[in-house]
């Protein structure tokens, strides 16, 4: 069976200010771009069972901050071991990269030219008032900036951050995340 990453970002329904452990913060929405069929789609709460059939089987899940914010957030819903997928952090390897971090908002700018359409905070104040098509909408357009930040990486070899000298190239061997398809049926984690 061929299979295909899928780049993942999600949101929450509280910050960490409310609670420490990332499993409390629950998940208001999760959006991803699925390279099998080249679309992106959105997942409520109550669909994350279908989300987790998808990640079950891609080669890759790839995002920003994946490994320390969106799966341990995600591991509240599913029983098996979120963190023996394999996975791609592009903030993991920029700051293994540089030594410290960059906000994705930070690199798409540089890199793109682009900005996010709104930052974290903002999406849990728009699932508290019931704007879910705006939150969708928020979530989607973040899985496609990394999506779009990542193919950068892919095609130029780098992707570029500011500081106090102006723009700076960071060089970056992603396209091995694109390409290598796994070589597990899936990647099911079930303790039975």
């Amino acid at each position: 069976m061929k299979k295909f990453p899928v780049i993942l970002d999600l949101e929450t329904k509280f910050t960490f200010r409310q609670f420490n452990d990332p499993q409390k913060l629950e998940v208001s929405v999760a959006g991803i771009f699925d390279y099998r069929n080249q679309t992106s789609k959105s997942f409520k709460e109550e669909d994350l069972p279908s989300l987790f059939k998808l990640l079950e089987t891609s080669s890759y899940i790839i995002g920003f901050n994946i490994n320390s914010f969106d799966l341990p957030v995600l591991q509240r819903y599913y029983a098996g071991k979120l963190d023996s997928f394999p996975t791609f952090d592009l903030l993991d390897d920029i700051k293994n990269k540089l030594g410290k971090r960059l906000s994705l908002n930070d690199l798409i700018s540089a890199t793109l030219g682009k900005k996010k359409s709104g930052h974290g905070l903002q999406a849990i104040q728009l699932y508290k008032e019931g704007k879910f098509e705006e939150l969708e909408r928020y979530c989607l357009d973040d899985v496609l900036l990394t999506k779009e930040l990542f193919e950068y990486g892919i095609n130029r070899g780098e992707v570029l951050y500011l500081d106090e000298k102006g723009k700076n190239a960071i060089k970056v061997q992603w396209k091995k995340y694109l390409e290598d398809q796994g070589n597990k049926e899936s990647y099911l984690t079930l303790p039975f």
